[in-house]
């Protein structure tokens, strides 16, 4: 009898897994409560793969020997309950691709700055000419790169959600940006749950793994005390911190192990204070993996940036549109404004988190002209931002939003859509928001 697997959910990692659980031998099933889309189902059928769509069906479920499943299917799922009830073990995707290969694994962890830093690292292996693959949150399903095209490095993205399930996984080089509140409303509100998904970054790490850390994240910097770490610390800071090894000094961004490297900090072509720390964190990484200096400084300087992050979208009378979709938790507006050179009509709302707005009211009294509500319920951002004394608009459409934004913004402002709210209240997910934004923008 073969080794049952099923997989919950059939988005990107799930039918990455069921291809790679079916190439290993496994009796696969896919199950997804919500549709699944043609190309997944395509994939599916192409490896003769059973899969459901908008049901759970208990009895073949519930029969598995292992679950993998998708990072967006929360624990109190009744399912997922169900099944840990019968002490049947439930993995991620990129727990169970990891069993399948040798190649090694830079992850990629943070609450902001992850997109970035894992695109720009892999943008940097690509230029060294590595055969690296890219995973996790962004790129390919892992599983399915190791079932069909593998490469010698993977470069992953890695979302509290995904290292939740991760057991055995080992990361070679291991990068962890920052911690701030985010996904709380997935963690029983409770922040130290969240902090204890991204710790496990470290979790398998040997003597040869390198850790790659923000030396100023006072959370990091208290969690660090409770673990054994075992692999060589790369610790970074904008300043030069007491034992850092990557930070800016005298206008030079500087790294200095394993390879002593600096370049001028006004060729990196990422801007904003959080950017030198993805920049420091890539670069570190990089040299790390023996990547050569010319290579690094060059790719550092022209890597063109990540789509629906600060993304310059068009200027309109005057008026410069910034696409920001990303910034889906208040730290990610807090440095998006923080860049900011002129005044701003910031758009803000969607689904809130369990978010505390204060950190960025400061920002927002000095920066914004105006605030424009984008969201189905914007009650929490009437109560946070009505009485600050700032213009403010309520839209529950991108098109209501984009007319409002045209009427208050004067030439020489921005317009932000940094929203620090998830999308689905009113949008498919971040890039719809991202991509509707930018099409009416072009349109105006």
């Amino acid at each position: 009898m073969d080794k049952r697997i099923v997989v919950l959910g059939a988005g990107e990692s799930g039918a990455g897994a069921a291809v790679l659980a079916k190439k290993k031998g496994f009796d696969v099933f896919v199950s997804d409560m919500s549709k699944i889309a043609d190309k997944y189902k395509k994939l599916l059928d192409d490896h003769q793969i059973a899969w459901e769509e908008g049901q759970h069906t208990e009895t073949r479920i519930l029969d598995a020997d292992e679950i993998v499943k998708s990072p967006g299917i929360p624990d109190t799922a009744p399912m997922v309950v169900k099944a840990k009830e019968r002490g049947i073990g439930i993995i991620s995707e990129i727990e169970f691709a990891g069993r399948y290969t040798n190649s090694k694994m830079i992850c990629i962890t943070g609450s902001n700055g992850k997109t970035t830093t894992t695109s720009l690292i892999y943008h940097i292996f690509k230029a060294a000419g590595y055969d690296a693959g890219l995973a996790g949150n962004i790129g390919n399903s892992l599983a399915l790169q190791v079932a069909e095209e593998p490469h010698d490095y993977y470069i992953i993205e890695l979302s509290s959600f995904q290292l939740d399930n991760m057991y055995d996984f080992r990361a070679n080089i291991a990068v962890l940006l920052n911690i701030t509140p985010d996904h709380l409303d997935r963690y029983d509100n409770c922040m130290q749950n969240y902090v204890d998904s991204k710790m496990r970054i470290i979790q398998n790490q040997e003597p040869q793994d390198a850790f790659i850390y923000w030396n100023d994240d006072p959370i990091i910097k208290r969690e660090l005390q409770k673990y054994d770490i075992k692999a060589i610390q790369y610790p970074f800071s904008e300043l030069k911190e007491k034992g850092s090894i990557g930070y800016i000094e005298a206008g030079q961004y500087v790294i200095e192990k394993p390879e002593p490297f600096n370049m001028e900090q006004e060729q990196l072509s990422l801007t904003g204070k959080h950017n030198i720390y993805n920049s420091l964190a890539a670069g570190i990484a990089s040299n790390i993996a023996g990547i050569k200096k010319e290579v690094i400084r060059k790719s550092l300087s022209d890597f063109p940036g990540v789509e629906h992050r600060l993304e310059k979208v068009c200027t309109v009378r005057g008026v410069q549109y910034i696409n920001d979709s990303k910034a889906t938790n208040v730290d990610a507006c807090w440095y998006a404004l923080e860049s900011m050179k002129t005044k701003v009509v910031l758009i803000i709302g969607g689904k809130d988190k369990g978010n505390d707005y204060g950190p960025i009211k400061p920002l927002i009294r000095e920066k914004c002209s105006a605030i424009v509500y984008l969201g189905a319920d914007n009650q929490k951002l009437h109560d946070n931002f009505d009485q600050m004394g700032i213009p403010v608009r309520d839209t529950h459409s991108m098109k209501e939003c984009m007319a409002a934004c045209y009427e208050l913004a004067k030439p020489g402002e921005t317009v932000l859509l940094s929203p620090c709210c998830a999308s689905f209240d009113l949008f498919k997910n971040m890039e719809d928001r991202g991509e509707q934004f930018k099409e009416l923008a072009r349109n105006l």
